[in-house]
């Protein structure tokens, strides 16, 4: 694990327009405004460029970017509750969770919120020992911005079955997001491999160099402004559907990061991009049997499809 300091940005969503610096620091990085505060107090935090105090205002499409110090120690499990966080099923051998938004999957360097296994452990699960300290159990992720389905392997057997479905491209994941525009053809795969984004070192992008990657979408519903399409994944890269319908020219509604209009976003009332996880399914690794997990839309995600439905 690294442990030097790492310096990250982000364009202010239209959503935080007029925020104080310290609150917008606290949705956009998982910091806690106190966290927040301190950084900016010691300079680590500019807004396109300059050097920028606790209570300024930050104003949409600004850049804000913050100098996060290594962590003093080795990342730990903070056991602490998650709002919002659901358990869709439980056995001896893994746990079913429906992870909202603004929650990662884990501690790492620089990520001072809400984890799911911190969710997990304030509320007395015991999960698999294997794999690094902060991320025991953790069989794949979601992104802070992604809501939606997570199995943690709560036994050992279940922790090296299920890398290996997911190795062997066996674990079935679904996702459902809405994307700008009307995709042409209306289905289809995109394979193109991703690697790190030649000029920035927390983004990634469609590289000849990269990983092998497969996406494959179908269309729901055709809106005026925008498509809600149903994804299938063959492969689980970073950002890996953000970056591919980024790709096709039509990226995530919500996602500013990849070149989603952020005026559209901020119609719909979204601070981040509408992507869902709706189904996960793979062989129990307690019996082998196929089991099929789901989940509904949050209240964010349906609250903007209403919208756009409406105006279409």
């Amino acid at each position: 694990m690294s442990t030097a300091a790492q310096t990250r940005s982000l364009p202010v969503p239209d959503g935080l327009e007029g925020e104080r610096l310290d609150a917008a620091l606290a949705r956009m990085f998982g910091f806690s405004r106190t966290k927040a505060a301190e950084l900016a107090a010691d300079g680590k935090v500019t807004i396109d460029g300059v050097t920028a105090g606790k209570s300024d205002r930050v104003m949409a499409g600004a850049w804000l970017e913050v100098e996060i110090p290594a962590p003093a120690a080795p990342v730990r499990v903070i056991a602490e509750h998650v709002e919002g966080m659901r358990i869709v099923h439980d056995d001896a051998d893994i746990v079913l969770v429906d992870k909202p938004v603004g929650v990662a999957a884990h501690p790492s360097p620089g990520w001072t919120g809400p984890t799911v296994i911190g969710g997990l452990a304030a509320a007395g699960y015991r999960i698999s020992t294997s794999g690094a300290a902060e991320r025991q159990g953790v069989v794949h992720r979601l992104d802070v911005g992604t809501s939606g389905l997570m199995v943690v392997a709560k036994s050992e057997r279940a922790y090296t079955d299920l890398k290996r479905q997911f190795h062997d491209r066996i674990v079935e994941k679904k996702y459902n997001t809405l994307v700008q525009g009307h995709p042409d053809p209306m289905s289809g795969t995109v394979d193109a491999p991703i690697g790190r984004h030649p000029s920035s070192d927390w983004k990634w992008a469609v590289t000849k160099d990269g990983k092998h990657s497969i996406t494959h979408y179908d269309l729901i519903e055709a809106y005026r402004a925008a498509s809600l399409l149903d994804i299938k994944l063959e492969t689980g890269r970073t950002h890996q559907i953000r970056v591919h319908m980024s790709a096709l020219r039509h990226p995530c509604v919500g996602d500013i990061t990849y070149g989603a209009d952020p005026t559209l976003a901020k119609r719909l009332g979204l601070t981040r991009q509408w992507l869902h996880a709706v189904s996960l399914g793979f062989e129990h690794p307690g019996d082998g049997e196929w089991v099929q997990f789901d989940s509904e839309y949050p209240e964010d995600l349906r609250r903007a499809l209403d919208i756009i439905s409406a105006e279409s």
